[in-house]
């Protein structure tokens, strides 16, 4: 049978249309995209880590120097630590000297400036807050298989570049953003608190839009969590010896980030999450170089820093 040329244009019209049918058939109906069971372990290992060492509760609370709100608030001279705290700061720089990070000052240095009167009233309880934080931030990364692995070296530049980082993420988990406070346990914090710790508002503006932002985006645990690895991992920072390395390391756990998101997110909610993700921590990073500064200065006007922020901080190189 010989077919006319406008039937063999029906024809081949209708043979497109089935073939096109079909292929929106078979992507309607592929699978979802799942995490590797690598991923899925890594991302447990992680959890765990923050589960045992974040202390949502702030039972270590107890032991940190009074708050005092005064602003105005001027006294004779308080000693770095309490009897109490000493032996707090004392088990937390052990944690960082275990890493062979090199201590401060001897004990004459640190007594000479205990005489300085205290301008900043809430700098001791900061402090103390601090150290706390940085303490459980140490334990996290130490039981993380992939920092184990590195040269000490490069795990002490790694946890000196990201401590600020860290703490701010963790925070971000505290932060009611609707009374714009940050809730610790049995405590409660507001942006006057560092100012009145003697933190400067050119910091305190940047980090009180980041915490708003990063809030907004409503993460899950996981997605906090990866966030810390991220920056971690960063091997730019000052002291890193085998860049590649870890260049490696924080490529994955972007990437673990990403897949997360694709499997575990809507796809209106997935589109941005990652580069808005990324640009939070890039925010942050922006950031930490002025921490650290403001840190240095405050101790130089008055020494209430406490020797394991002193040692995160003062030596990190230009």
């Amino acid at each position: 049978v010989i077919m006319s040329d406008a039937a063999v244009e029906q024809r081949r019209a209708l043979i497109k249309k089935k073939r096109e049918i079909r292929k929106e058939t078979q992507l309607c109906t592929a699978e979802e995209p799942t995490l590797t069971l690598e991923q899925e372990s890594i991302i447990c290992e992680l959890l765990q880590a923050q589960k045992d060492h974040f202390d949502l509760s702030f039972s270590g609370s107890k032991a940190f120097r009074p708050m005092n709100r005064k602003s105005e608030h001027i006294c004779s001279s308080t000693p770095l630590s309490s009897p109490k705290d000493e032996s707090q700061d004392k088990g937390v720089t052990t944690s960082l000297n275990q890493l062979s990070c090199p201590c401060l000052g001897d004990k004459e240095d640190q007594m000479q400036y205990r005489s300085k009167p205290t301008v900043f009233s809430m700098l001791p309880h900061i402090a103390d807050l601090s150290t706390y934080m940085i303490q459980q931030i140490i334990n996290f990364a130490k039981v993380l298989s992939f920092f184990k692995g590195l040269m000490i070296e490069d795990q002490i530049s790694l946890l000196k570049g990201a401590t600020f980082e860290i703490c701010q993420i963790r925070f971000n988990m505290l932060f009611n953003d609707k009374k714009g406070t940050w809730e610790c346990g049995p405590l409660t914090y507001h942006m006057d608190d560092a100012a009145h710790a003697g933190f400067q508002q050119h910091l305190l503006d940047p980090l009180q839009k980041f915490h708003y932002t990063l809030r907004s985006l409503k993460l899950h645990d996981v997605e906090y969590v990866l966030m810390q690895a991220i920056s971690l991992f960063s091997p730019d920072r000052p002291g890193i010896t085998h860049h590649e390395i870890i260049d490696k390391y924080q490529e994955m756990f972007a990437m673990i980030l990403k897949s997360y998101i694709n499997t575990k997110r809507s796809s209106s909610d997935h589109s941005l999450l990652f580069p808005k993700i990324i640009a939070c921590l890039t925010e942050l990073r922006t950031m930490n170089e002025e921490y650290t500064r403001q840190v240095l200065q405050i101790q130089d006007i008055q020494p209430d820093v406490t020797p394991l922020m002193m040692e995160v901080f003062s030596n990190n190189p230009e």
